[in-house]
């Protein structure tokens, strides 16, 4: 689902797992492309392959890497020289993975709760690596570990721990807009 907006600024947002339900109509996927597209940025949220109408199936992060990178190369052959990526939980997890195969990809990265207690994270650095946010409540992604593989993956990333927050910030909904909104406006 592709927001144009003018200028030279364009998000991808990749969503939960596929096997889980997760689709980009995923209420925290919506709300990270709400939050672009109020700071003035193209967003593109799109389905990882079998999912929804998509074609393929499920590859276990492997094809979805391949997915994340259409989507990239189709807002490049759109001139957009300044691309965010931005991943929700299993999204995050394929945005770290892809850019362990491209490290300089040059796309700043937003990871949201991202599931280190769930999948398979390793230390391997992410020098695009702007920001990664989570909940102290998330029971897949616990706020220790991830701040274990921050210092691997770009000790200059910001890390925000949203109190209250369980993996689905239920009930933390404004709380996840300011912490992106603040996120996605520094340079």
């Amino acid at each position: 689902c592709l927001a144009r907006l003018p200028g030279e600024r364009a998000a991808v947002i990749a969503h939960p797992h596929p096997l889980m339900g997760g689709d980009m109509e995923n209420g925290v996927v919506r709300l990270i492309a709400e939050i672009y597209r109020q700071a003035g940025w193209t967003t593109l949220r799109f389905n990882f392959r079998g999912t929804g109408r998509s074609e393929g199936r499920f590859d276990d992060g492997r094809g979805e890497q391949n997915d994340l990178q259409a989507a990239i190369d189709y807002l490049q052959s759109h001139a957009f020289p300044s691309i965010d990526l931005a991943g929700y939980s299993f999204g995050a997890w394929v945005i770290a993975r892809w850019a362990r195969k491209n490290p300089s990809g040059g796309h700043r990265i937003i990871l949201v709760a991202p599931p280190v207690d769930f999948l398979e994270f390793d230390h391997t650095p992410i020098p695009a690596l702007h920001a990664v946010i989570s909940g102290a409540r998330d029971e897949f992604a616990g706020v220790a570990r991830i701040e274990s593989f921050l210092k691997g993956w770009n000790p200059m990333a910001v890390s925000h721990t949203i109190t209250a927050a369980d993996h689905f910030f239920t009930r933390q909904g404004q709380n996840l807009r300011e912490t992106l909104a603040a996120v996605i406006s520094v340079s």
